[in-house]
């Protein structure tokens, strides 16, 4: 599949190319390349930078518009409005950039002819058009002989689950091979020779062994809270992608589509918060913003670092064992705030109690609460009360986020024994890398109750957007200025 698609990217900066080149010789009349050598002709050159920009624009915007997305349904209808929005798309900053850019001031009286964008933008729509029309049907033709199909699992007993086991079964095309059931009971009848191989307990096994890729829940009988403990389980390290059936309505989360797979309508489940596109993004700006902060704070780690060794014996970095995304388990950085072998059984007890909403999880009073703290903690020494006041203490976390264990922005990383504690809704914001800070830092910190700290999380990882973090960031340096609830 690799190759294919290697395959195909040429092939579209291929025909990018060579519409722009023919656009540009239609309208000008003039030669591409030179004569005398091989190098563009002193007509071409003031196109040549258009050119090259155009190849990347078309390819971009095609990868953005999921045409290379070869697993799956499809629909023909479908593909041309991807092909459509991503020439039109990419049409727009190849005319942006030919007006700004123009050749690094080199051609800043140059008039760029109109026409020229108009017929690249025509032979580009065609020739991609029909290429990918034509992959679509070469995809379609293999399927029918059993390549190119996805590992699927179908999760019900009933006649929905039938349904759509028959349906998939008649429709290779459509890109499924269902290679088990799961369910409550055996199905009353085999079903297109489909093995039933057990419960919805055993699916993560199975996921595994099996090398599925899709599971498509069509059992009213499954509670969301079997449902979303299973999913936690399969992690997203799977790339496992999840389907409902459309009169399981009480299982949705926020973020769904609805998606037609041949004749049945079907609700993704979208398991994944952020798309490729907007995991790279964060996933930049996150290597950006730590880079930076490390470089400027790097004097002001030593300093901490000497007031810790001169305040307290031990060590000055402390590492403690953290859920991140997906529940695994990494060991999160922070300076030295308490006394060496401090007892972590009063932390324990304060956020159990936090996490069932008991009165003993507020350790102050009612007008100013410290929610999952232990008030005026014997085991903090004297820098570590500053430190933890200014937060400090958790600059070290910016290396965590160069490692990839943490983001700059994101849900509170919590310990293991919270987890523990955790009820099957409350796991949903382990679905995002933690951060160094987050909406619920900017919220009021340890001054909110457990649970709306998660309902605010799971807003955060549902309304995902790199504005938001940005916002988030600035409303930090003020929240840690005031110490808002660091105790």
């Amino acid at each position: 599949m690799p190759a294919v698609k290697t395959f195909i990217v040429l092939a579209d900066a291929a025909i990018a190319a060579a519409s722009f080149l023919i656009a540009f010789f239609l309208r000008e009349g003039e030669p591409i390349l030179s004569a005398a050598a091989w190098a563009w002709s002193k007509a071409f050159v003031p196109y040549a930078g258009i050119l090259y920009f155009a190849i990347l624009a078309r390819i971009a915007m095609l990868v953005y518009q999921g045409v290379l997305r070869l697993h799956g349904a499809f629909s023909y209808s479908r593909e041309a409005i991807k092909v459509f929005k991503a020439v039109s798309v990419s049409s727009l900053l190849i005319i942006a950039w030919a007006f700004l850019f123009r050749g690094g001031f080199a051609f800043r009286d140059f008039s760029y002819s109109r026409g020229i964008f108009v017929l690249d933008f025509a032979f580009a729509f065609f020739g991609l058009l029909v290429f990918h029309l034509l992959i679509r049907y070469l995809q379609s033709t293999a399927r029918r002989h059993d390549v190119n199909l996805i590992a699927t699992i179908v999760v019900g007993s009933g006649d929905e689950a039938a349904r759509t086991v028959e349906s998939l079964a008649e429709k290779p095309d459509l890109g499924y091979r269902v290679v088990a059931m799961l369910g409550s009971r055996p199905p009353s009848k085999s079903v297109s020779g489909i093995p039933y191989l057990g419960e919805i307990d055993l699916l993560p096994s199975i996921v595994t062994n099996l090398a599925v890729r899709e599971v498509i829940i069509a059992d009213e009988n499954v509670s969301s809270e079997r449902l979303f403990e299973t999913m936690m389980k399969i992690g997203r390290k799977q790339r496992v992608e999840f389907r409902l059936a459309p009169d399981l309505f009480d299982l949705l989360p926020q973020k769904t589509s609805i998606e037609q797979i041949g004749v049945l309508p079907m609700i993704r489940l979208f398991w994944e918060p952020l798309s490729d596109a907007e995991r790279f993004l964060k996933r930049g700006f996150d290597i950006v913003i730590s880079f930076v902060a490390i470089g400027l704070t790097l004097p002001l780690m030593a300093i901490i670092a000497i007031w810790i060794k001169l305040d307290s014996r031990g060590r000055v970095i402390f590492k403690q064992e953290r859920v991140g995304m997906d529940g695994r388990i990494f060991l999160c950085y922070k300076f030295r705030t308490m006394y060496e072998d401090a007892d972590p059984e009063i932390h324990r007890e304060a956020y159990i109690k936090n996490i069932a909403g008991q009165a003993g999880g507020n350790e102050n009073d009612h007008d100013e609460p410290v929610f999952g703290k232990v008030s005026n903690d014997p085991r903090i020494t004297r820098a570590g009360r500053i430190l933890r006041r200014t937060s400090l203490d958790e600059l070290p976390q910016l290396f965590n986020v160069l490692r990839g264990e943490m983001s700059v922005v994101g849900p509170r990383p919590p310990i293991p024994y919270e987890v523990e504690n955790y009820a099957p809704w409350h796991r949903r914001r382990l679905d995002m890398r933690p951060g160094i800070t987050g909406l619920w830092q900017v919220s009021g910190r340890n001054r909110i109750p457990f649970e709306e700290m998660v309902r605010i999380d799971l807003f955060y990882i549902e309304n995902w957007s790199l504005w938001l973090d940005l916002k988030i960031i600035l409303l930090t340096i003020p929240a840690v200025f005031r110490g808002d609830g660091a105790r």
